[in-house]
């Protein structure tokens, strides 16, 4: 009778999860401390791993900072642009779906902290918000100024500033992630993120409704 196949060791299982482990880590720390104040030993002891183990996937902080925007982030904007190349309904349902899957998959997430922390840090170090800027901030932009010529070319969005509605359209999902990382500890309850992106919907469906008709 053949031998049965023996189970991959656990040391094995255990490096090839380690960049995840020490990103996952990285998350977490920077979150409490930001960017400048994080160190690469804290992160690693964190993570249960030697610094010199975290060196030989980082070089340094900004490429673990950037490896954390690549897990952390990246991910749900692909899942967003598939989602707007798919769409067969409504723009408005389409816009509904994209700023309820930013607020439940990162607002309300540890990755949430993030936004707060690149804004906090950009003067101080500039490539990280370059990286930031291009690899997240860009395509967000390109992805709901698509929605909305998209809508607009349909008949079911008014004619508006593309460009400037997009700013708007982000402006209260920024501020809810700034402050449920800087104010939410002072509050007798917690924000609920839920409720301000419905109120956020329903102001947007509003304004973005064509003459004679709500936009659906």
């Amino acid at each position: 009778m053949p031998e049965d196949v023996p189970a991959a060791p656990r040391w094995r299982r255990r490096k090839e999860a380690r960049p995840r482990e020490i990103v996952d880590a990285a998350l977490t720390v920077f979150g409490e401390r930001g960017f400048a104040a994080t160190r690469l030993e804290d992160v690693a002891a964190r993570a249960g791993v030697s610094k010199g183990t975290l060196y030989l996937y980082f070089p340094n902080k900004e490429e673990l900072f950037k490896a954390v925007v690549r897990e952390a982030i990246l991910p749900n904007l692909d899942m967003a642009e598939r989602l707007l190349a798919g769409a067969l309904g409504p723009s408005f349902a389409v816009l509904e779906t994209l700023l309820t899957l930013f607020a439940t998959r990162i607002l309300k997430s540890r990755a949430g902290a993030i936004p707060k922390l690149v804004i906090a840090e950009a003067g101080n170090f500039p490539d990280l918000a370059r990286f930031y800027h291009d690899e997240v901030i860009r395509r967000a932009f390109a992805l709901l100024a698509a929605v909305l010529e998209r809508g607009m070319a349909r008949g079911e969005f008014r004619p508006v500033d593309v460009d400037s509605t997009v700013r708007l359209i982000v402006a209260p999902m920024l501020m809810s992630a700034l402050w449920r990382s800087s104010f939410e500890a002072l509050e007798d309850r917690p924000l609920d993120v839920r409720r301000l992106v419905a109120a956020h919907l329903d102001a947007l469906r509003r304004t973005l409704a064509p003459e004679g008709g709500p936009s659906s």
